[in-house]
């Protein structure tokens, strides 16, 4: 029989029967202990996809943001520590599929719980799509013929494919992957720093003609290049020793993903800078500084093994949301059909269908009506930081709560809540006010309006379970 999820000591029978040792909960029909370390490591990972960040959203923070634009990055480096640091405190208490979904669900009223679940399967699916609109930007950058109805399609296909077979096998290939991009990525930032004689670019430097005006919106493009790096939560005790690696693979994905792209950000301005090009205008940046570096070969390497990397990303959020719609179908949320595992791969297969299909249809949408791969990347991937940020505000401001049941609440830990509580409010407040231009406006209503749809359907569940 195998090991179910993991859930530390507790106050709360809910949650466990004994406070002290490590309780069973429910196992939901997934493989258990299967995951190292690296692989945990590696869902993470692939969830940021950071290989891309230099290609396609390094540049448009550099159109908004200027030469502040690394200084973005480290503002958004800082707050999803500050999230990671929250979402840690819960993952060494207990491991579950259901991500942040159960440790709201253990701490707040129902409804909180219910919020969070709502905004992180919006947030991945919608995540997945923003990928898919960068996969068709690739392909049409290398002049590939794109058939609207059978592209997005075709890449959900393959991306299920292999995160039906099985996430092992799913983890090690976006290990290697993103492996292999990020070294040919820090060969080009190298050579292109050595060129300039590693000399610091004065303009970076002093922040020559930022605006606040202009870095605000950057930080909302910035933060989407780190969403997704709480997704080994989703991995639950498929992780070996799932209290102790889940929390090192969700700060330890952010930690490095900052200074990853901290030091591209800097390096890909200076090296436009040097070439009197804007970064913010290059639609191929490695590509450009591989040849003005004498290794244009390597930037075709690049833009391979970020296709690649891409379709990792897309695999990640399959298999995140399909563990989501999982635990929502178990809590019964969802129809109980959708708790179906596969018998030999154990891996949650009807769910993972529902969520491509979700995946795959604004992107066919979009493209039947002419948006280009870039715009749907922009407008899909915007919209999931919403998701994203509304769980990782409930999940901030559970933790207070989560630490007194356990008798561990203090002052520092209550400012921690706090603080990334008030960062995440800030950030959301940012992207909305003043008022973006069109289509950007509208965003926020979409994604409200989706809110208020699933909680709807959270009230009627609730009130078929009272009535019954």
């Amino acid at each position: 029989m195998p090991t179910p999820n993991v859930v530390r000591g507790s106050s709360s029978a809910a949650i466990a029967e004994e406070p002290a040792p490590a309780q069973p909960a429910a196992g939901y029909g997934l493989r258990q202990n299967a995951l190292s370390p690296v692989e945990v490591f590696a869902q993470s990972v692939a969830a940021i996809a950071p290989s891309t960040i230099p290609v396609f959203a390094v540049p448009m923070v550099a159109g908004l943001a200027g030469n502040g634009a690394w200084l973005v990055y480290i503002v958004a480096m800082a707050a999803m520590m500050l999230v990671g640091l929250c979402i840690s405190v819960f993952a060494r208490d207990s491991s579950s599929p259901g991500s942040l979904y159960v440790y709201v669900r253990g701490n707040l009223p129902p409804a909180f719980a219910a919020v969070v679940a709502w905004g992180l399967l919006f947030a991945y699916i919608s995540t997945a799509s923003s990928i898919m609109g960068a996969i068709i930007s690739s392909l049409v950058g290398w002049h590939v013929q794109v058939i609207p109805l059978l592209l997005p399609s075709l890449i959900v296909v393959i991306a299920f494919a292999i995160a039906y077979r099985e996430v092992k096998v799913s983890a090690q290939i976006m290990l290697w992957v993103e492996a292999a991009s990020l070294s040919l990525i820090l060969i080009v930032i190298m050579i292109t720093l050595w060129k300039r004689g590693f000399a610091i670019d004065p303009a970076q430097l002093h922040l020559r003609g930022v605006t606040f005006s202009s870095a605000r919106l950057g930080v909302m493009l910035a933060i989407f290049g780190f969403v997704g790096f709480e997704s080994a939560a989703a991995l639950g005790s498929k992780a070996k020793d799932p209290l102790r690696t889940i929390p090192q693979a969700i700060l330890g994905s952010a930690l490095v993903a900052g200074v990853f792209f901290i030091l591209c950000c800097y390096a890909e301005t200076a090296g436009f800078h040097s070439a009197g090009r804007s970064l913010g205008e290059a639609s191929a940046p490695l590509r450009f500084l591989a040849s003005e570096g004498g290794v244009p070969l390597f930037g075709v390497f690049i833009d391979v093994g970020v296709l690649v990397a891409l379709f990792s990303g897309v695999i990640a959020c399959i298999i995140a949301s399909a563990r989501v719609l999982l635990v929502m179908a178990h809590d019964g949320l969802l129809p109980v059909w959708l708790t179906k595992t596969h018998a030999r791969n154990e891996t949650p297969v009807a769910a993972a269908m529902i969520a491509v299909l979700a995946m795959d249809a604004p992107v066919t949408a979009l493209t039947l009506r002419g948006v280009t791969g870039a715009e749907v990347y922009g407008l899909l991937g915007t919209v999931a930081v919403f998701g994203f940020l509304t769980a990782y505000g409930v999940v901030a401001a559970a933790m207070p709560f989560h630490l007194y049941q356990r008798g561990r609440l203090g002052a520092g830990r209550i400012a921690l809540s706090l603080g990334a509580t008030l960062i995440i409010f800030l950030a959301v407040l940012l992207s909305i006010y003043p008022i973006p231009p069109a289509p950007y406006r509208y965003l926020p209503l979409i994604y409200v309006s989706y809110l208020i749809v699933g909680m709807s359907w959270y009230v009627v569940i609730r009130r078929k379970k009272a009535k019954s």
